[in-house]
């Protein structure tokens, strides 16, 4: 099994790095502010604009250590990757797939089960524990309608369905999203997830959120040999990870929400940390943005049982293992993929 090992987060802005023998620099106006032997990193994230040298570049695609570039306000720019991973049979096998209907829907509609699922989930998580603070016939509603759509998308015959329900879960469960805000509803309001820009402070941490999960379902998918590129819920569109975003869907309530909600009802984060631009878009602070990063890597630490495995491990490594067990399904070893189901 794969070990989980650690992600560098650079969000110094100004900041520069650099390789020095087998060490990864970080410098800040010409003076070291940081230095770490790169074998100890798996991923580098960097929120800077200053970049890295080449020579960085090319030790980070040697080693197969992930190197990704956003915009401090989380906007993906670029990745560096090494010689592509894995069996050329797998990845034809999976460009196969992807262009088959019949072959290509199964797979998409597990995608959308563990994303529904683990939505409802999150809604029944929000009763069980908190009652007195949420509306509860609300959250029932919602519930009992996401559980009806289970059924329906197993006997799906094409995506084009699936992405009806898609959009219909999403509605529903967005709908009632702002209900699970338990403290400071004020400075966090939410009626509908909006993106390309984030035009308020819950759906601009929900965006950031899921950049990072994003770039870690990428990692994890070019780690077991297979394109991230080419996906089946989410069709062809050059430069979109497709796959990298059907992996994303059944664990965004867990990896993403779950966070989300947690940092602002235990109120490490409050709604100082977000400024809204002319433009209407909702951006958030160097202060805020560590405490996200931060909150990240101590949640990918803790311990869980994978519900397909029956084995602990690493809540960090669900991403590596969900990639593991498509690649063995397109191997043949298994006679299904098996999504996530958050317990």
């Amino acid at each position: 099994m794969k070990k989980l090992a650690n992600v560098l987060y650079v969000t110094i802005p100004e900041a520069y790095l650099s390789l020095d023998g087998e060490n990864v620099v970080i410098k800040k106006e010409e003076q070291v502010a940081m230095r770490l032997p790169l074998h100890n990193l798996e991923n580098i994230v960097c929120f800077n604009y200053q970049g890295a040298s080449p020579a960085l570049m090319g030790a980070c695609a040697e080693r197969n250590v992930g190197l990704c570039f956003l915009t401090p306000n989380g906007r993906f720019q670029a990745r560096v990757s090494g010689k592509v991973k894995g069996n050329v049979l797998l990845r034809k096998r999976q460009y196969a797939v992807s262009e088959c209907e019949a072959e290509r829907t199964p797979i998409a509609a597990a995608f959308l089960l563990g994303k529904i699922a683990n939505g409802r989930k999150v809604l029944e998580r929000a009763l069980r524990d908190h009652a007195l603070l949420v509306d509860v016939e609300a959250l029932r509603h919602a519930s009992a309608a996401l559980k009806e759509m289970l059924p329906a998308i197993s006997t799906c015959e094409s995506t084009a369905e699936l992405m009806g329900f898609e959009g219909s879960a999403a509605k529903i469960y967005f709908g009632v999203f702002d209900q699970l805000i338990l403290h400071g509803r004020e400075e966090f309001p939410f009626t509908q997830r909006s993106r390309r820009p984030p035009l308020d402070n819950l759906n601009s941490l929900l965006s950031f959120l899921y950049t990072l999960l994003a770039s870690e379902a990428t990692s994890a998918l070019e780690t077991v040999g297979l394109d991230p590129y080419v996906g089946f819920l989410h069709r062809d569109r050059p430069g979109r990870p497709s796959l990298a975003l059907d992996l994303m869907e059944e664990l965004r309530p867990v990896f993403a929400d779950r966070l989300a909600l947690s940092l602002i009802n235990r109120k490490q984060i409050t709604g100082k940390g977000f400024t809204q631009k002319e433009s209407g878009g909702v951006l958030m602070d160097d202060d805020t943005r560590k405490t996200v990063l931060t909150a990240w890597q101590e949640r990918k630490k803790e311990q869980i049982l994978h519900p397909y495995l029956k084995e602990r491990i690493p809540f960090g490594l669900i991403p590596y293992v969900q990639a593991l067990l498509l690649a063995r399904y397109f191997r043949g070893d298994l006679d299904a993929y098996p999504p996530f189901f958050w317990n």
